[in-house]
């Protein structure tokens, strides 16, 4: 009895397993799930714990034994897309931005976007001026402290907070004036809401960088925003494709191709190369729902997308989930009471040292981190990018470019910031809060006048302090190279691979006829008393086909090949 007892329950524990997640504001959420359960039940489990019904802008991160990461496919059960063994780590993370996240329903959807915002300001993501970089970190300050009390706020307060990894003395300083004197009485929600419409204005607003390489062999990091797909590369915003001239996305391999139809009927063709097939992948996935969520009016109107041009090749791959609109319009029948928040600006955390003596406040991660040697241009304050869609195997440090400012001999006068930096990456099963290391570094600002983004990237020591000596200048072709890569597939490999898709089609149907050709001299010739075979040839149909066509053919048949074997044996 107590043995049958064991083995039930034995079996019960083989049919269920442990799942962590990280929510956004640090804390973790865990429950036991059945092994066949899907993606859609554990995410709905944690939206009913969030009390968040504006739940569409929203996925589950994880991350694979390879350090690639995915999204949780909410259709498909949860075991049989992760490749490691239970229990299972994954992180709750924004997917799709809001296009405009102050007009979001709720508060607590708004509070949710603000943490994730919170977040890309602090890897690097989100990326802007030193005096947009001020008021952003300033209304975090005030939405965590709330106003300044000089009782409680000593001189210098505002550098014992991490809203970037390092911030110059300048910046600090500007940061703690703006809260001291221009955002007086304003309560969490202002603050929140204030900076969800400056950081929408910015051009780095929904950036999640996927580190790939050019036909040419130059770094470039490629993104999807609610507005478009972005190359970012040298130190320029190379390319902007709004989602309405994007007309397909495909790869093969390593290899990911971009089509577009620009003004005047200009197509292009834009090729870029991941580090890895699942990286690219992975690339082309998070296009491919990016465009159905941002561009199509219904969820009737997805269609299932081909990864290749070529006949019974490639990935099949189906968004699912509503729209932008039916989201939007879905928001706005909601009513309920506000549900309350809890917000994490006074909760111990291990993200963000505190003030002296005073509590620890709620920011990113905090475990390892790096320091990388950016110099502000034109007032402008650089962030690195933590290319968190990206193997970090797949990255070396050779594989880093490293352009120099055209302004760094003007700048040298004015001092350089150290930013330290760290990457999160939810896949460490060691550390509570993991990090992955990664040597891209990249940093983009954008100018006041509206012109593209300006990246620059610099290697860090080993020692995480600032890398000693002048950065190289680029050589004319890597300037060249920097801008608009629009490669087309040339007129041999088209051919080829026509050719090779012709052929592809022509087995298939020689082996379809055969197998056809098989299953006719079952039926007719056969004496299988299958029940199916017998119902076929019960039909008036075949019986016609059967004495009116097969029996000719086979009479016509023999005839030939008795007059073949006549013929060999007079020889």
């Amino acid at each position: 009895m107590l043995s049958r007892l064991m083995s039930g329950s034995v079996r019960s524990l083989e049919r269920e397993f442990s799942c962590t997640v990280r929510l956004l504001d640090d804390t973790e959420y865990t429950c036991t799930i059945q092994r066949d359960a899907k993606g859609q039940y554990l995410f709905d489990l944690i939206c009913h714990h969030l009390n968040l019904l504006e739940k569409d802008y929203f996925g589950i991160r994880y991350v694979d034994p390879d350090k690639q990461r995915h999204w949780l496919e909410f259709t498909k059960s949860i075991s049989k897309q992760m490749k490691s063994q239970p229990p299972f780590t994954m992180c709750l993370r924004v997917k799709f931005y809001p296009p405009d996240p102050a007009a979001l329903k709720e508060e607590i959807t708004r509070y949710l976007v603000f943490l994730q915002l919170k977040r890309d300001l602090y890897h690097g993501r989100l990326l802007c001026k030193t005096s947009d970089a001020a008021i952003l970190a300033a209304y975090i300050l005030q939405a965590e402290i709330g106003d300044y009390d000089p009782g409680k706020h000593p001189e210098g307060y505002s550098s014992k907070f991490q809203f970037f990894p390092k911030h110059s003395e300048k910046l600090e300083r500007r940061i703690a004036e703006i809260h001291k004197t221009e955002l007086i009485g304003q309560t969490p929600e202002t603050s929140e809401l204030n900076f969800l419409q400056k950081a929408q204005m910015l051009e780095t607003y929904g950036v999640d960088p996927h580190p790939c390489k050019d036909v040419s062999g130059n770094p470039a990091f490629l993104a999807f925003t609610p507005f478009g797909f972005v190359v970012l590369q040298g130190n320029k915003r190379v390319h902007f494709l709004k989602w309405n001239e994007v007309t397909k996305l495909k790869f093969e391999g390593k290899t990911f191709h971009v089509y577009a139809n620009q003004k005047e009927d200009k197509k292009i063709i834009l090729t870029y190369f991941a580090p890895t097939p699942e990286a690219c992948k992975h690339l082309w996935k998070c296009g491919v729902e990016n465009q159905a969520f941002y561009k199509l009016e219904k969820s009737s109107q997805v269609r299932t997308v081909s990864s290749s041009n070529l006949f019974f090749k490639g990935s099949r791959f189906r968004y699912s989930g509503r729209v932008a609109k039916e989201v939007m319009e879905q928001s706005a029948k909601i009513k309920r009471e506000p549900p309350e928040i809890h917000r994490a600006g006074l909760v111990p955390s291990r993200s963000c040292p505190s003030i002296t003596h005073g509590p620890r406040l709620s920011s990113v991660p905090r475990t390892r981190r790096r320091a990388v040697h950016i110099s502000i241009m034109e007032g402008l304050e650089s962030l690195r990018d933590s290319a968190h869609s990206t193997p970090v195997r797949s990255v070396s440090h050779g594989e880093s470019f490293i352009p120099r400012s055209r302004s760094h001999a003007a700048e040298a006068g004015d001092g350089s910031a150290v930013i330290a930096d760290e990457s999160y990456n939810p896949s460490d099963s060691v550390l509570p809060t993991p990090v992955a290391e990664h040597s891209l570094e990249l940093a983009v600002s954008r100018q006041i006048n509206g012109a593209p983004c300006s990246i620059e990237e610099e290697k860090e020591s080993e020692a995480g302090t600032p890398m000693g000596g002048e950065l190289g200048e680029l050589g004319a072709d890597s300037r060249a190279a920097g801008s608009l890569q629009v490669a087309a597939l040339s007129e041999a490999e088209q051919v080829n691979k026509f050719v090779l898709s012709v052929l592809r089609l022509l087995l298939v149907t020689i082996g379809l006829l055969f197998v056809l050709l098989l299953l006719l001299i079952v039926l007719t010739e056969s004496d299988l008393d299958v029940a199916f075979l017998r119902d076929i040839r019960q039909t008036p149909e075949f019986e016609q086909f059967h004495y009116e066509y097969f029996c000719p053919l086979r009479r016509w048949f023999a005839c030939k090949l008795r007059w073949v074997g006549g013929l060999l044996i007079n020889k």
